[in-house]
Formats: structure tokens, sequence, C-alpha cells
């Protein structure tokens, strides 16, 4: 008996000595914009995965690597690179621009390094041009917007026009939404693309939706020009007229405190909202504004989970590159926007998506949760993992 409690003592106490080198010898390169019109949004995410880390007790164990970005895709690669040749990084993580994504895409496949993404939607990414060495956590521009499609039609909303910046993102989402929208029954009046990041001035845009047909706009801005955007549109006086719609980075809960009163109303798509009644989420919004503060939005939770899928991988044995791309499709759990996993067909994520309005409430603006599409996953769109 005392040799038997002996050898699974010490065999405890080796997998232990294991454990711990793993955690040791994990390094996470975090590259995110730290500067630009998306530096909220990098800043928000970095929360999210410093939270997860010292919940789980390992702040000091996973080691972070930060590199800015700026959402350049040149900028990208070459932090990219840097990361991986230089720092010699486990994994990677974050990344907000689709753009970046896109360039950064074939030098991942190639270095066969993990990257786990934390924002951009790139839809090719988990389509067409997949990898085994990238995964998303995030969500897909098209998944957020073709259950808004489906959903609108069949509220009875006949014709819309939509408006997007002219970039990856941009074109993405509208495409998904318009071609939801359109097997649904509804038309769609006028489509138009803005210049991204250089557009101070909507007029023009919201000159050509006011004075066509359409019941309803459905567009898709984010960070400094979700604010600019929903500033004009009140002031153009069309939310009584065109009511708008869109996938929810239009009043993300990062910004509805500089917009106020002019995000209420507006109908939204999203994997997160802050006002979701859960024991997992409620957990979260309580850790997360005592560590930092404030109320999370979207992007926090991105980080969070981006971080908590690498400590799961580590922690059934994970170590190094190759052990921790093969560990994750395997990770799901219930996290604070509900049940999430990992589709080894695609290595996208599938998940909840919520329809919600933006309204005011006793304690300030908040998110109305008006419906829920389970389980949403992308199609393969030309890849196979499996």
């Amino acid at each position: 008996m005392k040799t038997t409690v002996r050898t699974v003592t010490a065999a405890l106490f080796a997998a232990a000595l294991i454990s711990q080198a793993a955690f040791a010898e994990t390094k996470a390169g975090l590259l995110l914009p730290k500067s630009g019109n998306y530096a909220a949004l990098g800043e928000e995410i970095d929360a999210g995965v410093v939270l997860a880390l010292e919940e789980a007790g390992m702040a000091d164990d996973i080691r972070l690597v930060r590199e800015d970005s700026e959402a350049k895709p040149p900028v990208g690669l070459a932090k990219t690179r840097k990361l991986v040749l230089q720092d010699n990084v486990d994994v990677l993580i974050g990344i907000v621009s689709s753009a970046v994504l896109g360039a950064v895409r074939n030098f991942v496949d190639g270095a066969g390094v993990p990257l786990i993404v934390a924002n951009a939607g790139n839809v090719d990414a988990t389509g067409k041009d997949c990898s085994a060495s990238i995964f998303r956590v995030s969500f897909s521009n098209a998944q957020l917007n073709r259950p808004m499609g489906t959903w609108m039609a069949g509220q009875g909303i006949g014709k819309v026009y939509t408006l997007a910046p002219d970039y990856a993102a941009g074109h993405q989402m509208i495409e998904a939404f318009i071609s939801a929208f359109e097997a649904a029954g509804g038309e769609v009046i006028g489509s138009e693309f803005t210049p991204f990041g250089k557009t101070q001035d909507f007029g023009p845009w919201l000159s050509k939706v006011g004075a066509s047909e359409a019941d309803a706009l459905y567009v898709f801005y984010a960070g400094g020009e979700a604010n600019s955007f929903l500033s004009q549109y009140r002031a153009f006086g069309m939310g009584e007229t065109v009511p708008l719609y869109g996938p929810g980075f239009i009043t993300s809960p990062l910004q509805t405190a500089a917009q106020g009163e002019a995000a209420v109303g507006i109908r939204s798509a999203l994997h997160y909202i802050p006002s979701l009644d859960t024991p997992e989420n409620n957990s979260f919004i309580a850790a997360f504004t005592a560590r930092f503060k404030r109320q999370p939005s979207e992007y926090a939770v991105q980080g969070y989970d981006a971080a908590r899928v690498l400590i799961e991988a580590i922690r059934v044995g994970a170590s190094g590159r190759a052990e921790i791309a093969a560990a994750l499709p395997g990770v799901r759990y219930t996290g604070p926007r509900g049940p999430l996993q990992i589709d080894p067909a695609t290595h996208n994520i599938i998940q909840n998506i919520y329809i919600y309005e933006t309204v005011m409430s006793d304690e300030g603006i908040t998110q109305k949760l008006l419906d829920t599409v389970e389980n949403v996953r992308d199609a393969a769109n030309g890849c196979d993992l499996r």
C-alpha cells in the first residue's frame, strides 16, 4: 500500500511539474492596434486577455509580448514576422482588422504558429483561405449579418438601403446581409461604400438614403466612424423616417457612453451584449468592472475568450506551437456570450447571435434582447480541416 501511495504521489507530482513547465514555456504574441481608428478596440481586447489570465492564475505563466499593428496590413505583417521569428512566440492572439488578417495569413500558415483571432471577421480566413494554424473566437463578417437579414425580412421590412466603409469587412458584412435579406423576400434599393477612415461628412450618402423609398437603413461602422456616422444620422432627423439597423458595432457598449441618446432605438445583431442575464456573464461583468472600472464590451469578451481557449488547451497538456494548434479545436465551454466551440471543419467559432435594441433605462443605456439565433456556424465555403 505504501509503495502504491508513493507511486501515485510521485506521478501526480511529476504531472504537476510538467504542467507548470508547460505554463512557464508559453509565450503569446499579442498583436493589436494601439493607435489609429481602432485603438480603443485593441485596448479592450487587451483588457479581456489580461482578465482571463489573472482569473486562471496564469498571468505569470503565459508571457505576453505586445506589438502595435496600427490596423495597417504592411505593419501587421512586419510585426507578426517579428513576434514569430525574433521573439519566438508559441502562439499569436489578436488582429482587429480584416485586411491585416488577410496580410498575415500566408506567413502564419507557413510558419505553423497558431493564431487565435480575437476580432477580425475576414470570411476567407475560415473559408477558402483557411489554415490549420488559424482559429477564430470572435465572429465572421457573414456570421453576424446573415441572421439579421433573415430577421428583418421576417419583421415585414421590405426595402433597405445599405452603407459601409470601403474595405474588406465592409463589403463582406453587407454582401452577407444582402444575400440573406433578398433570399427572405426583401429588396435592396441602394448600396454604397464610403471611403474607409477618411469620411468626415456622411451628408451626401445620407441625403441619398433620405430621398429613397427605403423602409430602413442597414449599415456597418465601428470605432470612431460609428460615432461620427450616428451623430450625423441623428442630425439629419432620419430616426423617424428611415430606422437604422446593422451589426452591433454601430452601438457597441464601448461606444454608447459617447453616443448618448443618439444610440437609443437602434436595432442590431451581435454575438455578445452585456445585458445577457446568465451566471457566466454576470460573473464576468462583475470581475471586469472590478478590475477595469468600466463595463465590458464585445471586444473585451473576444479578448477574454481568446485567452481562455489558450488556457484550456494548455490545461490539457498542450505545449508549443504544434500541440496548442492540435488542442484548440477540442475546446468548448459556456462563457459570457453563451456556449462556445470551434468548428473543426473551418476553425471558425460556433456561437449564438443576439438581436437587440439599444434602450435607455433608469441605470443608463443598455440593450433590450429581442431575439436569439442559436449555434450559428458558417458554411465551409471551400474549407475542410477535419
